[in-house]
C-alpha cells in the first residue's frame, strides 16, 4: 500500500502537524506500507528531519499564502511523478478543505483528514480528531460525507512508543512539587518559555529541579539555553525522550495541543496556556473535566501569572493529586489496543 502525507511546518504554524503525521507514518511503515511526504519549503520546515526518518519528501517550493487550487495541482504533480497508485492521501492542514480534497481525490484511492478545528467541510473517507471535547460527536455534523468514518477523542491519540513505556512507571502524583517541566511546543512562537523563566527567576525557586524543553524551530532557543545555564536549569533541544521527562516531573507548564494529551496520558498535572485558536476549546473542556488548569490565552498571560501558577501548585497538594487522577482517567482508554485503529482502518481500505 502506498501512502502520501500532505503536511507543513513553519516557525509560524509550529511543528505539531508534522510530528503527529510522523508517528502515523512510522506505524504504517512498520505495517509494510510505502510512505511519502509532500511538504512546503520555508523557514521552520521539517523536510530534512522527515527525510532523516527514512521517508522520501517532495518539496513544494512556492511562496505566499496557500491557494487551494495551486496546492492541489502541486500535489497531483507529485502523485504523477511517483508513477504508482497512491492508495491513501493523508492531509493534515488547516488551510485545505473539501475543494482541495475533491481535486486530489481523483488521483488517489481514498483521502484521510487529520483535523481539530471542525470549521470547514471535508471530502474524505476517514477523519481523525484526537482531542477531547464535551460535544465531540456533534462537531463534524454536516462537514463530512455520510460514509466518512470518524475517529474522535484522545483514545485515538497518535503517541510515540516511548509514551507506552513511560506510562508503565508513571505514578499518580503525590501532590509534592520538586521537579518542574516547561515545554511550550516545538516552535513556541509567542515565547512563553522565556515568560515562565522570568517568573522562576523572580521567585528564586532554587529548590526546584527544572527541565526546560524547546524544539529546533524555536527562534529564541539560544537565549533560552543561556538563561537556563545562568539559572541552573536543565536545557533540552529537539529530544526524543520527552516522555521520560514527563514521567519524572511533578508538575508542568506548557501549551495546549498534542503535548497536553501526552501529559494527561502520563498523569502529569499541568497548567496549560492556549497559544493557538485550535487549542482553545479542547483546553477549556479538559480543564472542565479537571485534568488540567487553564492559564488562558497567551496574549493575556504575563510572567506574574506563571509565578502565581507555580506558587499555586506548590500549595495545592490535594488539587494536584486529583488532577493527576483525572488526567489518567481522561486518557485511560488511549491504549486499549495493540494495533492503532487508524492503521487498521487504512489497511482495510
Amino acid at each position: 500500500m502506498n501512502i502520501l502525507f500532505r503536511v507543513d511546518s513553519s516557525f509560524a504554524i509550529g511543528t505539531g502537524h508534522v510530528m503527529r503525521c510522523l508517528i502515523l507514518a512510522r506505524m504504517l511503515k512498520e505495517a509494510g506500507c510505502t510512505v511519502y511526504f509532500a511538504m512546503r519549503v520555508g523557514p521552520g520546515d521539517l523536510c530534512d528531519e522527515v527525510e532523516h526518518e527514512g521517508f522520501p519528501v517532495f518539496r513544494l517550493a512556492y511562496d505566499g499564502p496557500v491557494i487551494q487550487e495551486v496546492d492541489a495541482q502541486w500535489t497531483m504533480d507529485v502523485i504523477r511523478r511517483l508513477l504508482q497508485p497512491i492508495d491513501w492521501c493523508i492531509v493534515d492542514h488547516y488551510e485545505l478543505d473539501r475543494r482541495w480534497e475533491e481535486n486530489v481525490k481523483a488521483y488517489v484511492g481514498r483521502v484521510m483528514v487529520i483535523d481539530d478545528l471542525a470549521n470547514r467541510p471535508h471530502q474524505c473517507d476517514i477523519l481523525l480528531d484526537q482531542n477531547y471535547y464535551q460535544q465531540a460527536q456533534q462537531r463534524y455534523h454536516g462537514l463530512v460525507p455520510s460514509g466518512c468514518r470518524l475517529f474522535l477523542g484522545p483514545q485515538y491519540m497518535l503517541l510515540r512508543p516511548e509514551f507506552d513505556e513511560a506510562r508503565r512507571y508513571a505514578p499518580i502524583r503525590n501532590g509534592q512539587v520538586r521537579r518542574l517541566l516547561l515545554f511550550f511546543g516545538g516552535s513556541d512562537p509567542t515565547n512563553e518559555t522565556e515568560k515562565a523563566l522570568h517568573a522562576l527567576k523572580e521567585l528564586d525557586f532554587r529548590h526546584l529541579d527544572v527541565d526546560v524543553v524547546v524544539g529546533k524551530a524555536n527562534l529564541n532557543r539560544v537565549h533560552i539555553e543561556s538563561r537556563c545555564r545562568e539559572m541552573g536549569f536543565h536545557y533540552y533541544c529537539q529530544i526524543d525522550y520527552l516522555a521520560e521527562l514527563m514521567a519524572k516531573a511533578d508538575f508542568s507548564i506548557g501549551a495546549g495541543g498534542a503535548a497536553m494529551w501526552e501529559r494527561c496520558f502520563l498523569g502529569l498535572p499541568s497548567a496549560v496556556t492556549v497559544v493557538a485558536e485550535n487549542q482553545r476549546q479542547s483546553t477549556e473542556d479538559a480543564a472542565a473535566y479537571g485534568a488540567v488548569w487553564n492559564v488562558g490565552w497567551h496574549a493575556d498571560v504575563k510572567s506574574d501569572d506563571y509565578a502565581d501558577i507555580v506558587y499555586r501548585a506548590m500549595t495545592s497538594s490535594e488539587q494536584l493529586k486529583r488532577m493527576s487522577r483525572k488526567a489518567f482517567e481522561l486518557a485511560g482508554s488511549m491504549r486499549e489496543y495493540t494495533v492503532h485503529p487508524i492503521v487498521e482502518a487504512l489497511l482495510e481500505g
